[in-house]
């Protein structure tokens, strides 16, 4: 019996899409010098660092990085750094990193310091489509009155500095209170970590691991999921998902077995039983 090739294309059309990519620099080919990215992760926890690890074989540089820090010296976004492939980070801390505020110091980078709330949601808002809000985080400093260092020279002068924001008072609860606009952000690509993924880009993160993930995945024109479990369409309930995949474009199985360091290990002695 012969078939309805209309039907063959309306079946292929309702069959989910495989986002998975053959290999992390597969997945990171098409980011080019001078691509800004949105980089999940907080200090060591959630870092995609499969993913910074391929960008940096790729040699790519001159990258503008959204992420709530840089890593550290030799880790995640740090191995960039190190290299001086990174020309501008908006982060809301400089953590662990001693060469992050090296260069910075010697106005070898740009730095836009964030308030950590404020880069959630503008992470945030720009998933959602909305170009800029209102808050009252930073009223009456140099976040919202200008004049925050974003680089030095090699003397250590200023030589750019925020800009002043726009501010306007509301009544909120019967309250009047200034806020202070603050812009939303979206980039070219985003690149995140999750526990679990599906072939179509659902993605569920584990515990602390989320942190900026889920709103870096939304900000990003296109979104590049590392996952540790790779599981077919259908695997993960509805109700588990916490990016759903209509925001992720590539996915990329690196296995359970991606090391996971510690930041700053803290312990006491064991008492007895």
């Amino acid at each position: 019996m012969p078939t309805n090739p209309a039907s063959q294309d309306a079946a292929a059309a309702l069959r989910p899409a495989d986002k998975v990519s053959e290999s992390a620099a597969a997945a990171m080919a098409d980011i080019t010098d001078g691509a800004s990215l949105a980089v999940g992760g907080f200090g060591l926890c959630g870092v995609p660092t499969q993913l910074i690890a391929a960008l940096h074989d790729a040699g790519t540089t001159d990258l503008h990085v959204v992420s709530n820090n840089c890593g550290v010296d030799d880790w995640g976004l740090g191995i960039l750094l190190s290299d001086h492939r990174i020309a501008r980070v908006i982060a809301s801390y400089v953590g662990e990193n001693k060469e992050f505020a090296r260069q910075f110091l010697s106005g070898e980078l740009e730095v836009e310091l964030t308030p950590q709330g404020t880069l959630a949601e503008r992470l945030r808002s720009g998933g959602a489509g909305i170009p800029a809000f209102y808050t009252v985080t930073g009223v009456g400093t140099q976040v919202a009155e200008g004049g925050l260092p974003w680089r030095y020279d090699s003397v250590g002068a200023v030589t750019v500095s925020s800009p002043p924001k726009e501010t306007r008072d509301f009544v909120l609860g019967g309250e009047t209170r200034t806020y202070v606009l603050e812009e939303s952000i979206v980039t070219d690509f985003a690149l995140v970590h999750a526990w679990k993924g599906d072939r179509s880009g659902n993605l569920v993160y584990r515990e602390s691991a989320r942190n900026f993930n889920p709103l870096c995945a939304t900000a990003g024109r296109v979104t590049i999921a590392q996952v540790e479990n790779l599981v077919e369409v259908g695997e993960i309930a509805p109700e588990d998902v916490h990016t759903p995949g209509v925001f992720v474009q590539r996915v990329v199985d690196v296995g359970p077995d991606v090391e996971k360091r510690i930041e700053r290990r803290t312990t006491r002695p064991r008492q007895e039983a």
